[in-house]
């Protein structure tokens, strides 16, 4: 669905560089462009519709999950990310966030601003061979997804599933109806069992092998 002027937030740090990306960007595109700080908390206000754009090169994996969290708040938001490397980073970040659109470290702004454009009218921008690689990714997980459990329990299985989704231990405990001490004890030899060390290598371990998991949706309690 077509959006009418969707604006663009650049989540970055405040540096006069990325000052000037952000100008360039609405002087081309004509829409408004803002810089936000990737550690900050809540979510765009007034907004709705919009496209985030997160610069991978300041945000670290916890700040790229919390933004994928902000993103499933919202009903259309169209989650893009800048300055990747290549193609193998870019099926690596795939596999942790429910991207839209790609863009590396050499793109032109006139490319850039292409993308863009796709991307705030609800549509894709990755390569073809980048498509390509996904697919192969995405086979290789499906493969994988019911080989691959090293010996996990079936609840073990359910929290790191909950894990692989955006949970934190709080809503994990909400969802199973269980104490955060009983999640912390799970994850604790969920850890050992399929040999990592903390919940960002947990994470990407789950979508590797039990598949890309769609964003949590709203609880539910018994009744």
């Amino acid at each position: 669905m077509l959006l009418k002027s969707p604006p663009i937030y650049l989540v970055t740090e405040p540096t006069p560089q990325s000052q000037r990306f952000a100008d360039n960007l609405h002087r081309q595109l004509e829409c408004a462009v803002t810089l936000l700080m990737p550690g900050m908390t809540g979510r765009p206000r007034g907004e709705n519709r919009l496209l985030i754009l997160l610069d991978i090169d300041h945000l670290d994996e916890a700040a790229q999950q919390a933004w994928q969290r902000r993103a499933n708040e919202l009903p259309e938001v169209f989650l893009a990310a800048v300055n990747l490397c290549d193609e193998v980073q870019a099926v690596e970040l795939f596999s942790c966030l429910h991207l839209q659109g790609i863009f590396y470290r050499g793109d032109s702004l006139e490319l850039i601003c292409k993308g863009l454009t796709l991307l705030r009218e609800g549509r894709f921008w990755m390569s073809r061979s980048l498509m390509a690689s996904l697919l192969e990714y995405y086979r290789q997980s499906q493969r994988n997804r019911y080989c691959v459990t090293c010996g996990l329990t079936q609840r073990e299985l359910e929290i790191i599933g909950l894990l692989g989704a955006g949970a934190t231990n709080m809503e994990i405990a909400e969802r199973l109806f269980v104490s955060e001490y009983t999640v912390r004890s799970h994850l604790y030899n969920i850890f050992r069992k399929i040999d990592v060390h903390t919940r960002a290598q947990a994470i990407n371990w789950t979508r590797r092998h039990l598949g890309v998991l769609p964003p949590l949706q709203e609880r539910r309690y018994p009744v």
